[in-house]
């Protein structure tokens, strides 16, 4: 990963001294030197990269070049920052001016030195490399293990269609489906493509399809193909040639015979002319598939044959064939999970009854948690237990599971553990996404990751640029989530919750993923994971001897502190002095009980270079120190939930920042008037509660970068500040006052207001006149897409059901008129509602969805909603509704009838509604039938499990299943 480390310092560097060239002039030459350095050491790099595996040396060496270039960076943004503040403040006093331009000399020639020092480690570092001829010498001596190795890897990696699978479960129903989808006679399907994460069981899937008996009796030839990374097309053609015709051994000789052109279409002909089925297994990349599809007839209309492909990637799955069928395998339920880990450990070895059994069953059970449903993980841990015949030796895989899990059986079998495989997933990935990749490593096992921070860290990390672009103008925001999105394409991350408008709010990876983003980061000294509940503190499960030797050479870069009640520093001992730290997170800050005052002081003593610091959720009250305004480097900062009551005017010190969390515990916060100073800002998020420190309101009119504001009090900013911040996407407003002007305000800030997406407007129950204020604001933001309006308001804009983008709306004590829903119920757009806790006013005791209304409306949330007595939905309402959720609405007795209407519907849950409510669901209660087309339905409450038995009794054993699995425990389905 050195390759991309270097690239990004290059271009921060190269970004750095265009932005700030007139406080560098004294040291541009040797900053242009050291640029070309790290461009000439850039040839090595990939190269050096991939065979940091298979020599010392190798890895030593980039190790140093990879700090090499962090501490250019280092230096040249300390020096660049340091004089660019001093000549901003722009010193009056001739004698002190004179004193500092005389230490800036100094500073100058201080500051040419240490660049020259890097400059020349590079450059021997460099000429080391091609004196020793280490890469060389890698290619030469080790070429040969090299190559070896990499063979021997492509020959585990081969897939052979002869051999299946005994060991098989949960796969009943895909197999199904997918053959169905085969074997269809008049279909414009070609390509059916079954894509997801290495060890998901793709190719376990195509064996029994392949095999199955309606594919033998409805395809005339077959042929199975594993497609390597390096895919060398024309043994890929000749091997499908070979297999459709059975060529005989005169056959084979005029094939070896052919050019590659005759041979591409000879196999097109023979799939034009026969119902052929080829599969394709493991392909890894769009411009693989477009090697091989010259030889499949893709587009012919008449031909029966068909191409079942699985790949890692999904960008080849859709690209494959627009008309195509994918099939993305899931991860294993609990169920599902023990029977395939008993099949391998446990079947016919051990008496069920014995006592032996039972302790091995809950060892397991609690391994397999590890897993979380992926086959391969559960294969390869059961294999190693099906070698392990006491409870003692179970007990030792237990304390290392994830080691066995990664590594099989044992090192003589290194290429039989999940993390192989799941490693080559990692190597495919283009450089600039490898970093990204890794930072997740971050973050606790099974943390839902929300999307909009994540991509905040890293583009204060510089993980993302600019120049990642397509050249279309995008924002920095908008690349990172490409990033993302290619990441979740390529199956090493996975979609969490997604938005109304289909945006993804959280991600998440498999634990193995994490494991072995941990493992190499530890390998590239990229980051470092301390656990205050391990004696060891530094998470090290995976460290081989070669990255233990290696990993002293590198500073700690990134450090992630998983706190708990016990932990007595906030940072430990061994990283205090550490002041080349740039990133700092904290988790568990809440289950933290240690006075803090003091010990806060800690993390902002000597880490100056710190570009993100992320201290959320602190219990216990603290004021954040003076010092804060010392980390000048900063680019992230978030305090967000904890218990800070004052900021310190040194905080406008922080001119990097780009994203800025004061959502401190509800209370009352001070903050000094320096918001203005920071000019980078993006994203700020002030307190619902503050003051300003002095009198008069908070200055955000230079912060012309800004893109989310959350919230603008009208006591304590001034509206007309949002002039010129035309960026700005994501807004919230309180209206703690009445605004005076407001039709005048509204005009000079229509230009901000016009590209506002995102909306959320509070209203006070004190002000007066906030209906109509409301309405002007939201008629001035027509293009949003989100809106959110909170506070008694009675009515909505009469043009509403004009905005062309609105499809989330969330209304909330809002006391709306009866005549109201009409306006609701007609925009075009919408696909999320929410109401909640008095929507509507104490006269509109019955709701109604009226026929035609709500269109493409699919996701429903009533909460709290105790002013409404009854509800009608009437036949031709919501025909596009696919979740409904009623939460603590006390005011209805019985579901709504029209319900049944709604035969889109897929989830209903339901939480904190009377038991009575909810027994009325169960099979044979007198709603039964509402509600038996609905496939999930989800209770909350706990009340829900006092029915829950019974409720499920008379069902279907899949309804069962698919009804209880999200809210109850597996293990009482032995009750059922």
């Amino acid at each position: 990963m050195a390759e991309a480390i270097v690239s990004f310092v290059l271009q921060r560097v190269g970004d750095f001294t265009t932005q700030e060239a007139k406080f560098l002039s004294g040291v541009s030459h040797q900053v242009e030197v050291s640029q070309t350095e790290l461009q000439l050491m850039q040839r090595f790099l990939k190269d050096a990269d991939a065979r940091q595996g298979e020599d010392a040396r190798v890895q030593i060496w980039v190790a140093k070049i990879r700090d090499a270039a962090y501490d250019l960076e280092d230096v040249i943004e300390t020096y660049g920052l340091k004089v660019a503040s001093k000549k901003k403040t722009g010193m009056k006093n001739v004698l002190k001016r004179f004193a500092c331009i005389f230490k800036e000399r100094v500073d100058l020639r201080k500051i040419g030195a240490e660049i020259e020092n890097i400059i020349a480690k590079i450059s021997n570092l460099r000429m080391s490399l091609q004196s020793y001829n280490i890469v060389r010498e890698t290619r030469e001596i080790g070429g040969a293990s090299s190559l070896q190795s990499f063979e021997r890897q492509q020959q585990l990696r081969r897939t052979y269609s002869h051999v299946i699978e005994r060991d098989v479960v949960g796969i009943e129903d895909n197999v199904k489906e997918i053959v169905t989808h085969l074997v269809k006679e008049e279909s414009c399907l070609r390509v059916v493509s079954i894509w997801g994460m290495g060890g998901a069981g793709k190719t376990t899937l195509a064996k029994q399809i392949y095999h199955h008996k309606e594919v033998r009796c409805h395809f005339n030839s077959f042929a199975w193909v594993c497609i390597s990374q390096q895919c060398q097309v024309r043994d890929v053609w000749e091997g499908i040639l070979i297999k459709l015709i059975s060529a005989t051994k005169e056959q084979r000789e005029e094939i070896a015979k052919m050019r590659d052109y005759e041979i591409a279409k000879k196999l097109f002909r023979v799939q034009q002319g026969k119902r052929c089925l080829v599969i394709l297994d493991d392909i890894w990349s769009i411009e693989t598939f477009n090697s091989l599809k010259a030889a499949f007839p893709l587009t012919c209309e008449e031909t029966q044959s068909r191409i079942l492909l699985t790949t890692r990637n999904e960008a080849v799955a859709l690209h494959a064939d627009r008309n195509g069928f994918l099939h993305q395998p899931q991860a294993l339920n609990e169920i599902k999970s023990w029977e395939l880990f008993e099949k391998i450990a446990l079947l016919g070895r051990v008496d069920k009854d014995s006592g032996v059994y039972i302790k091995m069953k809950e060892l397991g059970m609690e391994m397999l948690r590890h897993c979380a449903g992926l086959p391969l993980a559960i294969t390869v841990l059961a294999g190693v237990l099906a070698r392990k015949n006491t409870v003692n030796e179970w007990i030792t895989v237990h304390a290392n599971v994830y080691v066995y899990i990664r590594r099989g059986i044992g090192p003589e079998e290194e290429y039989a553990g999940a993390s192989w495989v799941l490693a080559l997933s990692y190597d495919d990935l283009p450089y600039h996404l490898k970093p990204c990749l890794l930072y997740l490593g971050h973050f606790p096992e099974d943390f839902e990751i929300p999307v909009k921070r994540l991509t905040q860290l890293w583009m204060a990390e510089g993980l993302v640029s600019l120049t990642q672009g397509q050249g279309l103008g995008e924002a920095m925001e908008d690349i990172a989530y490409h990033c993302l999105s290619e990441l979740m394409i390529r199956c090493v991350v996975q979609v969490g919750e997604t938005g109304s408008i289909g945006t993804i709010k959280t991600c998440r990876i498999h634990d193995l993923v994490r494991d072995l983003c941990l493992s190499k980061a530890e390998e590239e000294n990229f980051l470092q994971v301390v656990n205050s509940s391990q004696r060891n503190e530094a998470i090290s499960p995976f460290s081989s001897s070669m990255v233990t030797k290696a990993a002293p050479l590198g500073k700690v870069r990134r450090l992630a502190i998983y706190l708990n009640e016990n932990a007595d520093k906030l940072v430990p001992s061994r990283y205090e002095k550490d002041d080349h730290l740039r990133s700092l997170l904290y988790f568990g800050l809440k289950e933290w009980r240690r006075q803090c005052k003091r010990l806060i002081l800690t993390m902002f003593k000597d880490f100056k270079l710190l570009r993100v610091l992320k201290v959320e959720g602190m219990n216990r009250e603290a004021e954040l120190p003076s010092e804060i305004g010392n980390m000048v480097h900063l680019r992230f900062l978030s305090l967000r939930g904890s218990n800070i009551k004052r900021i310190p005017a040194s905080l406008g010190n922080l001119i990097c920042l780009q994203t800025l969390d004061l959502r401190v515990e509800d209370s009352w916060l001070f903050i000094p008037n320096v918001i203005w100073k920071m000019k980078h800002i993006r994203h700020l998020y002030l307190p619902f509660f503050y003051r300003l420190r002095l009198s008069g309101k908070l200055k955000i009119s230079t912060l012309h970068n800004l893109q989310t504001l959350y919230p603008v009090s009208s006591s304590n900013c001034d509206l007309n500040d949002l002039t010129g911040l035309t960026n700005l996407r994501k807004l919230s407003i309180t209206l703690s006052s009445p605004l005076e002007n407001l039709e005048e305000i509204l005009k000079s800030t229509g230009s901000t207001l016009n590209h506002i997406r995102s909306l959320f407007v509070y209203t006070d129950l004190a002000v007066t006149g906030s209906t109509e204020q409301v309405t002007q604001i939201v008629s001035s933001c027509r293009h949003i897409y989100k809106l959110k309006l909170e506070g008694p308001t009675a009515e909505l804009p009469r043009e509403l059901h004009c905005f062309p983008n609105l499809t989330k709306l969330t209304l909330r004590r809002f006391f709306l008129k009866d005549d109201q829903m009409g306006i609701i119920e007609k925009l075009p757009n919408l696909t999320t509602l929410r109401l909640e806790q008095n929507t509507f006013n104490e006269d509109a005791k019955i709701l109604v969805f009226s026929k035609g209304g709500f269109p493409h409306l699919q996701f429903l949330s009533l909460f709290h909603m105790s002013e409404v007595k009854e509800w009608r939905v009437q036949e031709g309402a919501m025909p596009s509704l696919r979740r409904l959720s009623i939460k603590y609405c006390n005011g209805l007795t019985t579901i709504v009838d029209g319900l049944r209407y709604l035969t889109t519907l897929r989830e209903l849950s339901i939480e904190g509604m009377s038991s009575t409510f909810q027994s009325k669901l169960k099979a044979g209660g007198e709603d039964f039938h509402k509600i038996q087309h609905v496939t999930s339905l989800v209770f909350g409450f706990v009340d829900a499990l006092c029915v829950g038995v019974d409720l499920l009794n008379g069902m279907s054993t899949e309804y069962a299943l698919s009804y209880c699995t999200s809210s109850w425990d597996l293990h009482d389905m032995g009750k059922i």
